[in-house]
């Protein structure tokens, strides 16, 4: 009986292992690449509706109208400046923390109490104006009341001197009416206002 012999065992063919390839950065990291497309840029806001434009316009004039009628009865004019940019800001951009009632009329307080501690100290003058327009944004910021226009009511407070109560009461009626104005017009046109009270 003859016998095949057996097929000798085939050699393992090695598997060829892949030659490394210089990558370049880019490749290593897609999003550094040079033609990768930035972020589009911030544009201005966009239009208003027509209704938004012409509530805010009309309670603004309304309210900085009866401002100014109560700012000459009370001999304080030089308080319509900071508080019509307070308007502008509860009107036109009601989500904002600066035009929240908190802000507005906190800020508003906070930035005349300071003005005084100033004017004890000082005395009326432009240098203690400054001083007193600097320290309003950082007790603003610390009491959480940001409201950038309240830093001009401590510089009028500084340099006028006026008297104490009959200020702080017509700048308190004054805010609270900027409030009021707000929230009639968020009403008007379907806003939100305010975005939190406290």
């Amino acid at each position: 009986m003859t016998t095949t012999p057996a097929p000798a065992p085939a050699e393992a063919t090695p598997t060829p292992t892949p030659t490394p390839t210089a990558t370049t950065p880019a490749e290593a990291a897609p999003g550094l690449h040079a033609s990768t497309p930035a972020s589009p840029r911030p544009g201005p806001p966009p239009r208003p509706r027509p209704a938004i434009l012409l509530a805010s316009t009309v309670g603004s004039v309304a309210a900085l109208l009866l401002l100014v009628a109560v700012g000459t009865v009370l001999d304080q004019p030089l308080l319509i400046p900071p508080l019509a940019a307070s308007m502008a800001l509860v009107a036109g951009a009601p989500d904002l923390p600066l035009s929240q009632p908190r802000s507005v009329v906190g800020g508003q307080l906070l930035s005349a109490l300071t003005g005084f501690a100033v004017l004890a100290v000082a005395g009326p003058g432009l240098w203690g104006a400054a001083v007193a327009g600097g320290l309003a944004l950082g007790v603003m910021m610390l009491a959480r009341t940001p409201h950038s226009p309240a830093a001009a009511t401590a510089v009028i407070v500084a340099l006028q001197a006026p008297q104490v109560w009959s200020f702080l009461g017509l700048l308190t009626l004054a805010s609270l009416l900027l409030v009021v104005v707000g929230l009639g017009s968020a009403r008007a046109t379907g806003r939100t206002y305010p975005v939190y009270w406290f």
